[in-house]
């Protein structure tokens, strides 16, 4: 029976590991460095305490370009946010996060920024992504207030932006 007992209690300490994640709201931005589409490396320290909007997306999913249209398409209503859109990549990986860069005519809009985290998967391992695009709304603090794992509406984003300063981290 104390057996017993001991195999649950790991079970259910297990599980409750695995349920912290970085996507709770007041977690710090991650500390990432990546590679942008002009070959410069970016940290966080680059966002100069501004309100961010991370996407972590994918060049070919479907999902990641509808989501990339609607933000092109709003985008004044962004404010001064920092957009960075971060994926991974290999050398095949660049030319089409390039190509990417270039479809959806990004270069436009100073406030989006597309780099590389490479072979790291840093960012995608901090949050645990499965599935692209997936978004995180910091505050200008760079404290989480709003993280969405499926592909969110803009609307939905752009409220979150709007409130990411009234809930200080």
């Amino acid at each position: 029976m104390k057996k017993l007992i001991l195999l649950f209690s790991l079970i259910i300490a297990a599980g409750c590991t695995r349920a912290q994640n970085n996507d709770t709201p007041g977690a710090a931005i991650p500390q990432y460095k990546v590679l942008t589409t002009d070959s410069n490396w970016i940290t966080p320290a680059n966002l100069k305490h501004k309100k961010t909007v991370l996407i972590y997306f994918a060049p070919d999913c479907p999902h990641c370009q509808h989501l990339t249209m609607d933000i092109r398409q709003k985008i004044a209503q962004f404010g001064d946010a920092q957009i960075m859109m971060i994926t991974w990549s290999n050398n095949y990986d660049i030319r089409a996060i390039k190509n990417f860069v270039r479809d959806f005519d990004l270069k436009k809009h100073p406030t989006i920024t597309v780099a590389t985290e490479g072979y790291t998967y840093m960012i995608q391992k901090y949050f645990k992504i499965e599935t692209t695009p997936y978004v995180a709304v910091y505050n200008s603090n760079g404290k989480l207030t709003k993280a969405f794992r499926k592909q969110p509406e803009v609307a939905d984003v752009l409220k979150a932006v709007k409130n990411a300063d009234k809930r200080k981290g």
